[in-house]
């Protein structure tokens, strides 16, 4: 059966800035409206390609790389043979398939952190708390540096410049939402000397007046909170297919949480800090004060 919805217009620009990550949701999903509007089931689709129902989920989530042949035995499936049409799926497949600006740190990059840069730069809202460090999307390459080399002796500059390559993303067109909770601790503590610290701080003021990003202290004053258990952050994407996400990362692996009642749970913590901290406008002052307390030298 032909299917005249077949979703086949070019992804825009600001889709495709946020990454190939995002390009493989986006041909996902685009699939999966095909293959719901032919009225297949995951399972004969899979038949299809000579694999499972669990694969077309995987390439319908943008979980996994797409191979032509796939895409295009999918396409003749649900109906698609317009030249002009498949060539836009071919071209989308080939710019999802591309390798991210971070592939060639993959030798410095732990597998499951190149996951999380994947969905950093698919992601619309950035929610971060964070307990003895300043977020890495808002560090200075001096702070980020100290911070790196406290759990690496080896490529320290090369993981730097990774670092500082994450924060393009709140400057680019149609940039994430940043909102950060940070714990004063991160404040107070120098990493590698108070001058380091003083500029990071003078960091944060300046940055907290981007309007994508948000900043609240969390001071020692309000004691006991929430997220005593630690740093956390969780990313929302435009895509209904996929759900907001939780990333807590250790020092050996990170975990994901994606179910909605442990994406509930996370997000009713940041929702609180987010009332118990002070106000963005109250952190910049407070910012301004702690800077005042900070010794010189």
């Amino acid at each position: 059966m032909r299917n005249e919805h077949d979703d086949s217009d070019p992804p825009d620009q600001a889709e495709a800035d946020r990454g190939p990550t995002v390009l493989r949701i986006s041909l996902g999903s685009r699939l999966r409206r095909l293959r719901e509007a032919c009225g297949i089931s995951r399972e004969d689709a899979g038949d299809h390609i000579r694999g499972s129902h669990a694969k077309i989920s995987r390439l319908e989530l943008g979980r996994t790389r797409f191979r032509e042949r796939d895409l295009l035995d999918l396409l003749k499936l649900y109906g698609v043979d317009d030249p002009e049409k498949l060539a836009v799926y071919l071209d989308l497949m080939k710019k999802a398939n591309d390798p991210g600006w971070w592939q060639p740190f993959n030798d410095v990059l732990p597998n499951w952190f190149e996951t999380y840069i994947g969905l950093e730069q698919a992601a619309t809202t950035i929610r971060t708390y964070e307990a003895q460090f300043v977020p890495g999307l808002l560090q200075t390459e001096s702070y980020a540096r100290s911070v790196i080399t406290l759990g690496n002796d080896d490529e320290t500059e090369r993981r730097v410049g990774m670092r500082m390559r994450r924060q393009d993303i709140l400057s680019r067109s149609a940039a994430p939402t940043l909102w950060a909770v940070i714990d004063e601790n991160a404040l107070r503590r120098p990493i590698d000397g108070y001058p380091e610290l003083r500029d990071q701080i003078e960091h944060l003021i300046a940055v907290s007046d981007r309007p994508n990003v948000k900043i609240q202290v969390l001071p020692y004053s309000v004691g006991g909170h929430p997220a005593a258990g630690g740093s956390f952050s969780i990313l929302r994407f435009p895509e209904p297919e996929l759900p907001d996400m939780v990333y807590m990362e250790q020092l050996t692996t990170s975990h994901y949480l994606e179910k909605k009642p442990d994406v509930e749970v996370y997000m009713t913590v940041m929702n609180k800090l987010s009332v118990i901290a002070l106000t963005p406008g109250e952190s910049r002052d407070y910012l301004r004060k702690v800077l005042s307390e900070l010794p010189v030298g």
